[in-house]
């Protein structure tokens, strides 16, 4: 049992100090630095490897999700504490729930992305940031400093600068790449700071975009992370600000110039912008949306009945991330029977009630809805409902199947409902408010999962910022009534219990778990993991043989799966209880997976440092998982194992069975097919790089299939249609 690990307690002030000697001992700092850990820095600066986290809405986590998906928990800063994500964000990835999508996944030693086309100009699908490398401490990380406190506390917080090398949670990066791409106007220089030039700015904004954001905010007022205002970086100054950027701190801050991350040119650069006033992307209203809103194919032109053979029950959405595209893979045959063009970098993608339309969420805020019923399925209708998102979801209540479609978006801070057979836009509700525990206001706060209920015509909105999860009734959107649940920050992904009643999500930044009553509307309980980072994608339901009915999480910062009682009637002493908690292969894990009469649990470490385990799959027998009771026939605190008796996993080498040795591929996101026979792996590789989906017999445990394919481009979250259509999980 993975006990909760102790959060590092250090001050701005003894750092401010400490900055300053550093600041002028740069040479014997890194002379400070062990040969491992520079040897692991100068190879993570060379090797290629997958991009990861790139731009739009995600549940949860997700990616691919939203990744590998996913978020708020990460440690993408330019200075000050991080964690989600998966903050993020491969993506971990806010996850939201997808997967793939929010993380930042190193190859070889542990390079990050491609920045470089083929004719050597910039891509912008590229993404880079923390590395973790072969000393990367998994066991103990601790959590962000900032997520701990209050935004008062955060201004006011201490925090040794001190030479370190970044965690397998500091890869899930809630990079907002589209932003990244914005021309925004350099701010005119103040007295005592030096000016940048326009060139020298959008460099700047690029790097914060895509490396910082997700944990400072698209406005600098802080989220996981410190807040970076003015008013604070310039009584810091720049000699703290240089050494804080160069060597990190343990609070989650990466190490960004002796990683070599940055250059030397770079971290001053970086240290003069936020020194800077922040500038603002544009808003995205009713006029911007509509302006991008298409039909393309009218309800009344569309088919009365399926026109093609397809079984689409068994079909497969693959998210392929970097080429901007979906494959549709047939779950029988392998065949992969068309490839889609959508937005940039898919987070999530989501079926309609009844099965008909596929809707995909790219990290760039654009929707793409397919009709599966042509005779090739196709686009029928599009929208961008902003700048940067993840999350897209359709109403499921009885009687109001796929009436409404709502999606939330990372910039601007809002979610639009729209219309569920043309994707108009409806209603647009901003989430900018009030951070629930302090009552201090807050102007960016992120959408992350987004479920729809089927007990109630509901929306649950998770805000991640803010703490709070919206229950939207979505019966009347001209008088639209929205119940405000007070939860936890910093919210990302999750998913619905085994009844679909209870909505499990996880405040990955402080460790918890929210538990909403969806059809009494109203929470039921906070729990704490036990561990650091939780990442569930949508989570794991299964029936424990001690504890009854169960779901699962692992975490993005250790090697533990926890496991949450979800039973109140039968069960009522395990309900809302962590009554279990024990190792799988390490950290850095994105996704837990299991399917309804499955002996076996499954649980990737996509983010984990040693390329071996990255790669591998740890997979628990449920009918040989024990109870940790004690004499007294109770559990021990979060599930402790009194007796020591932690269940046994058999680890799966799913990459050597791919049979890719070209670059650092890395697993991610078991799926299910709807017979819950097979399970379905993304091999991840470079884009320029050969990846592949790897097919498990689930009763064996043996290989089935390799689906490989020149178009196999960056595979990381995988749909089931039947699956995702009745949130099976």
């Amino acid at each position: 049992m993975k006990l909760p690990a102790q959060r590092a307690r250090t001050t701005l002030l003894a750092s401010a100090a400490l900055a300053l000697v550093f600041g002028t001992g740069t040479a014997w700092a890194q002379a400070a630095a062990t040969p491992a850990d520079q040897g692991a820095a100068a190879e993570a600066q060379t090797a290629p490897a997958p991009a990861a986290d790139a731009a739009t809405s995600a549940n949860t986590n997700a990616a691919p999700a939203d990744a590998p998906a996913a978020d708020a928990a990460a440690t993408d800063a330019a200075a000050g504490a991080a964690t989600d994500t998966p903050a993020a964000e491969p993506a971990a990835a806010d996850a939201a729930d997808a997967g793939a999508a929010d993380a930042t996944v190193p190859e070889g030693a542990g390079e990050i992305s491609d920045t470089t086309t083929t004719a050597g100009d910039p891509d912008p699908n590229a993404v880079s940031g923390p590395k973790a490398g072969p000393e990367t401490p998994v066991e103990i990380a601790p959590r962000s400093e900032g997520a701990s406190l209050t935004t008062e506390e955060q201004k006011a917080m201490e925090s040794e600068v001190v030479d370190h090398t970044s965690k397998p949670q500091d890869q899930y990066e809630p990079s907002l790449n589209v932003l990244a791409q914005e021309q925004l106007q350099a701010p005119g220089a103040v007295e005592g700071v030096e000016a940048l030039s326009q060139a020298e700015f959008d460099e700047a904004n690029k790097i914060y975009f895509e490396r910082c954001a997700g944990c400072h905010g698209v406005l600098r007022k802080g989220a996981t992370g410190k807040p970076l205002t003015p008013d604070i970086t310039r009584e810091l100054g720049y000699d703290y600000l240089h050494s804080f950027i160069t060597y990190g701190s343990p609070a989650g801050m990466p190490n960004w110039g002796t990683s070599g991350d940055l250059t030397e040119e770079q971290v001053a650069l970086m240290t003069k912008y936020i020194l800077l006033d922040p500038a603002s992307p544009p808003e995205f209203g009713m006029p911007e949306m509509r302006e991008t809103w298409q039909v393309l194919v009218p309800p009344e032109d569309r088919p009365t009945e399926k026109m093609n053979d397809w079984d689409i029950e068994n079909l497969f959405s693959v998210t392929l991330r970097d080429a901007g595209q979906i494959a549709l893979i047939d779950g029988a045959t392998y065949e992969i029977k068309s490839v889609i063009d959508t937005g940039y970098a898919v987070h999530i993608s989501r079926m309609s009630a009844s099965g008909r339309y596929l809707l995909v969420i790219g990290r760039d805020a654009k929707i793409d809805m397919i009709d599966l019923w042509m005779e090739e399925p196709a686009v029928v209708a599009t929208i961008k409902i902003g700048a940067e998102a993840r999350s897209v979801e359709t109403s499921k209540m009885e009687g109001w199947e796929d009436k409404y479609a709502i999606a939330g978006a990372y910039w601007p801070p809002q979610y639009v409902i729209m219309d569920g057979a043309t994707l108009e836009p409806l209603k647009i509700v901003s989430t900018r408010g009030n951070i629930y525990d302090e009552q201090t206001y807050h102007p960016e706060p992120r959408v992350a999962a987004i479920l729809s209920s089927h007990y109630r015509p509901e929306f649950l909105v998770n805000i991640k910022e803010t703490g709070k999860i919206h229950l939207v009734d979505y019966t009347d959107l001209k008088n639209l009534k929205i119940t405000e649940i007070e939860a936890e920050r910093f919210l990302h992904d999750g998913g619905l219990d085994s009844t679909k009643r209870y909505f499990i999500t996880a405040a990955n930044a402080r460790g918890k778990l929210v538990v909403i009553d969806t059809k009494d509307g109203e929470l039921e309980a906070i729990t704490d993991t036990g561990g650091e980072t939780p990442h569930p994608g949508r989570g794991a339901n299964f029936t424990h043989p001690t504890y009854g009915p169960v779901w699962a999480t692992s975490h993005l910062g250790d090697e533990s799966v926890a496991l949450i009682g979800t039973d109140p009637e039968e069960n009522a002493d395990n309900a809302w209880k962590i009554v279990d908690s024990f190792p799988a292969l390490g950290g850095g894990s994105l996704f837990v997976k299991t399917y309804p009469g499955s002996n076996h649990l499954y649980v990737d470490a996509t983010l984990n440092p040693d390329p071996e385990i990255a790669g591998s799959v740890a997979v628990f027998k449920i009918d040989e998982m024990g109870g940790d009771d004690d004499d007294n026939g109770e559990n021990g605190e979060n599930g402790d194992d009194d007796n020591g008796s932690d269940p046994e996993f058999t680890t799966l080498p799913i990459t050597e069975w791919a049979e890719i040795t070209d670059g650092q591929p890395r697993v991610v996101q078991g799926e299910f097919n709807k017979d819950g026979t097979e399970v379905w792996f993304s091999v991840w590789n470079a884009k320029d790089k050969e990846s592949a989906i790897v097919v498990v017999d689930d009763a064996t445990l043996e290989l089935k299939h390799v689906i490989k394919d020149p178009r196999l481009i960056t595979p990381t979250g995988k749909f089931n249609v039947t699956n995702t259509q009745n949130d099976v999980y």
